[in-house]
């Protein structure tokens, strides 16, 4: 029978031995037979019965007789039937005749004697139960003394079947029924062992166990190959029940490790449905082998505790941080699975017996981001030093550089004329920002894999200064897009990759894309884009121009060259220009904004020809009318020099309040501030924000005036006042009027760097030396030391640099060590262990 059969057949008998354990009302167990010899001519072969002899009256025996009338009805669920047999004065026979007879029980099978009992092995239910299940499975549960014996039944089941050993005080008791009734359902599948010898039991442990307690080890024989080994042991860590021994012969059968390949939400193993935890290790296919041995490992580690499934990124589609490799499923219902970046297995199985964990990991990472505007006076070194922490971390992390096309002083120029556009990523491989960028750049490279015309690239200065210098780049990272005949783009946003995707495929499309007939526009601002542009949702912007409207218009080109990337921007100026504009009640020079996929289309009159102006233009109405304030657009609004009105709230506000907020923002004074809010649940920086503002965070939600670029005076909207747009007008009537009194005034220390700008390329080459006035003195270039220990040189791609560079102790010492001890970074930093691939350090 195959061990999966087997699984079946024993869960089969579990859930009908429990229907048998239902009470049946209204029925008795216990038979009556009114002498020996009727009893004996009605036993029949095969079947089981417990019979105790007794005389009519025997007051002495009515506690014993109480005790096994109320075993039958348990013991019928095995097949044993109990059976009283009245023994008449003159009956002389072995089981009536003797005064001791009639102090025992008899356990039968047809009638054939199997054990007798004593009256005081048999003192309640429990020792009832257990001693007659100990006899009736005397062949399949061994009963060992000493170490010897339990060592040569694990020689013998190695290799092919798994072992339950149990330890109990003493016979007859609760634990000691647990474990045979187990037995007689589990018995043909695990090999079952007990013992009562607390020495045995000390001596199969390395820890000083309790001997007044029952034990229950589970004896991994069935994995054992090595004959020298002993078996794994995985002890039951509840009390000695039947339904806790069934719990955990039901986990150590479950697979060691799960293989998945669908999203998590949708897993559902036996561990879950038994109330215990899932435990889920990210992989991905280069680094399978490691990540199989680091699931193993921890398996071991949390056998009984928890699960462990291994999950593809390949396979599956995560929506999380890229560095997150442990994710966490409870049993618990709409609890959502929580993605960690934890740093070896100790973290793991911690997580997993400390339930409070994951809750004091978020709250520890929330305290970190709190913490930040306390310590502004390092703020330039705690910045630092966070990226170089991070790069630090992650330095044996293999990153996925396979898509990026490597450039050097010989391949440059070519390589530029290989696709319609080339983006390339200038930056120095000892430095930290550098390092955080090419992990966002190769995630970009994997998300932009296949899209037409576009090829990604990367120029490490370090090794190649004078290409860096001649394409006048002096700040890394840099990012620049090359278009054959026209001059390169610079990127200037933000480095996080979905912006740098946005960038590189609006790139790909002209800015301002010309559009030659009426359709072409107003399909333009019905939504109908490029290919290029179909999965971007900004704001779409269309200039109308007539042709005596040539100076507005050539504004309007350059503004577009400027904001290629950032920005969709369309431009229409044939003879229909003008009936296009007047469609929204505009005359040329108008510019067509389409918001929401040309739901909403609205016509501005373009009264300013500037350059600068159309730019600052375009900007601003890009932004949203009453915005969520986060880190990475914070910036955007700043630019515009205005006071903020914002709502600190501890969550989503309310549609009231929000319904309020949005009439204010699209009122008459909105030219005159920034109606905004910011989500201290998205945002925790926000509470450092709160704390610099008042003495003591304020009850939320909190709506307060703040004028960052004229005095710094923060006011509080008064917490009384529901927040409406009457309310807030009123009291901005006062704040202007000069009746209110400022909660608190900012400092006016200028924010600026502590440290100044950095020319990197004049630190990596320095000019040649003079050349030697002494004969025969040849003149040499001392080359830079890499901060790595390398020496800079031009002559040697860098892929050559990485394949000579041995192995360090640290990596071989991993080589060696535990499999999988170490989750810093799971997949990739487990691969950087097992083949020494190009490092951070080596780029």
């Amino acid at each position: 029978m195959s061990a999966q059969k087997d699984r079946w057949v024993s869960s089969l008998v579990f859930l009908l031995f429990c229907a048998f354990s239902i009470p049946k009302r209204g029925s008795t167990s216990l038979q009556q037979e009114p002498s020996p010899r009727h009893y004996f001519s009605g036993l029949e072969a095969g079947k089981t019965s417990l019979a105790f002899f007794t005389p009519s009256v025997s007051p002495g025996a009515q506690p014993f007789l109480e005790q096994i009338e109320s075993s039958a009805e348990a013991l019928q669920d095995y097949g044993v039937s109990v059976v009283k047999v009245n023994c008449p004065k003159e009956d002389v026979s072995r089981y009536c005749g003797k005064e001791n007879a009639l102090r025992k029980a008899f356990l039968f099978r047809g009638n054939r004697l199997i054990q007798e009992f004593p009256a005081d092995a048999l003192f309640d239910v429990n020792a009832i139960v257990a001693n007659v299940l100990f006899a009736l499975l005397f062949n399949e549960v061994k009963y060992v003394e000493t170490l010897a014996d339990l060592e040569s039944i694990e020689n013998v089941l190695k290799g092919k079947s798994n072992m339950v050993f149990a330890y109990v005080p003493a016979t007859g008791t609760a634990e000691h029924r647990a474990v045979m009734e187990a037995a007689f359902v589990y018995g043909t599948i695990h090999q079952f062992v007990l013992t009562t010898e607390a020495a045995l039991l000390k001596a199969t442990s390395h820890d000083d166990p309790d001997v007044s307690s029952a034990w229950l080890l589970f004896c991994h024989c069935q994995r054992a190959t090595d004959p020298a080994q002993p078996c794994r042991r995985t002890a039951l860590a509840q009390p000695l029940t039947l339904l806790n021994i069934h719990r955990h012969l039901k986990l150590m059968g479950a697979p060691l490790v799960t293989e998945v390949a669908e999203d998590p939400e949708k897993i559902s193993t036996v561990h879950l449905q038994l109330g215990l935890p899932l435990v889920f290790i990210l992989s991905q296919k280069e680094t399978y082998q490691a990540d199989r041995r680091t699931a193993e490992f921890v398996a071991w580690q949390l056998l009984g505790k928890a699960g462990v499934a291994l999950l593809s990124r390949d396979l599956v589609d995560l929506n999380v941080l890229h560095r997150s490799n442990v994710a966490l499923k409870t049993p618990d219902e709409g609890m959502p699975i929580q993605y960690l970046v934890l740093e070896d297995t100790d973290e793991v199985i911690t997580l997993v017996e400390d339930k409070n964990k994951v809750k004091q990991i978020q709250e520890d990472e929330q305290e970190e981001e709190e913490d930040e505007d306390e310590k502004e006076n390092n703020n330039q070194d705690i910045q630092d030093d966070q990226v170089v922490e991070a790069v630090s971390r992650d330095k044996k992390r293999e990153l996925p550089l396979e898509q990026i096309l490597v450039l050097t002083e010989e391949n440059f120029h070519s390589s530029l004329s290989e696709a319609a556009r080339t983006v390339v990523l200038f930056y120095a491989s000892w430095e930290a920002v550098s390092l955080a960028v090419l992990r966002s750049y190769s995630e970009v490279a994997a998300h932009l894999k296949g899209t037409p015309g576009v090829l990604l690239s990367r120029v490490n200065c370090w090794d190649w200064p004078g290409l860096c210098s001649q394409e006048n780049v002096t700040q890394f990272p840099t990012i620049r897009i090359y278009k054959e005949g026209q001059q390169s783009v610079t990127y200037g946003g933000m480095w996080g990759t979905q912006e740098l995707s946005s960038f590189i495929l609006l790139s790909q499309v002209s800015c301002p894309l010309k559009l030659a007939t009426m359709d072409e526009a107003e399909g333009y601002l019905r939504g109908d884009f490029p290919s290029e542009l179909s999965s971007h949702h900004h704001t779409s912007f269309l200039g109308v121009f007539s042709s005596a409207t040539s100076e507005a218009r050539e504004a309007f080109e350059e503004a577009g060259n400027i904001l290629s990337g950032y920005v969709r921007m369309g431009m229409y100026f044939e003879d229909d220009a003008l009936a296009l504009s007047q469609k929204y009640s505009v005359s040329p020079p108008a510019l067509l904004l389409a918001r929401s996929g040309g739901r909403s289309v609205e016509g501005i009159a373009l009264s300013k020809h500037s350059v600068q102006d159309m730019v600052q233009m375009i900007r601003y109405e890009l932004l949203d009318i009453f915005p969520e304030i986060t880190v990475p657009n914070l910036p955007q609004y700043l630019q515009l020099g205005k006071p903020f009105l914002i709502l600190f709230s501890a969550g989503d506000i309310s549609q009231v309040e929000s319904k309020e907020m949005l009439k204010l923002a699209k009122g008459r004074p909105q030219q005159a501030f920034v109606a905004c809010w910011l989500n201290l649940k998205k945002t925790p920086v926000g509470h450092g924000i709160l704390r610099s503002y008042f003495s003591t965070t304020p009850s939320l939600p909190v709506l307060l005036w703040v004028n960052l670029h004229a005095g710094g005076q923060v006011f509080k909207f008064p917490s009384e006042q529901s927040i409406t747009e009457m309310n807030i007008l009123s009291w901005l009537e006062k704040l202007q009027a000069g009746l209110e009194i400022p909660s608190s005034t900012l400092s006016e220390e200028d924010w600026k760097p502590p440290l100044p700008a950095y020319d990197f390329l004049q630190m990596m080459e320095p000019p040649v030396p003079e050349l030697s006035p002494h004969p025969g003195d040849s003149p040499t270039q001392h080359l830079p030391k890499n901060p790595g220990g390398d020496t800079a040189r031009g002559d040697t791609a860098q892929g050559d640099t990485a394949t000579r560079e041995e192995p360090s102790q640290e990596s071989t010492a991993e080589e060696v060590g535990s499999p999988g001890r170490d989750l810093r970074g799971t997949a990739p930093r487990l691969a950087a262990r097992d083949k020494q691939g190009k490092r951070h350090s080596e780029l």
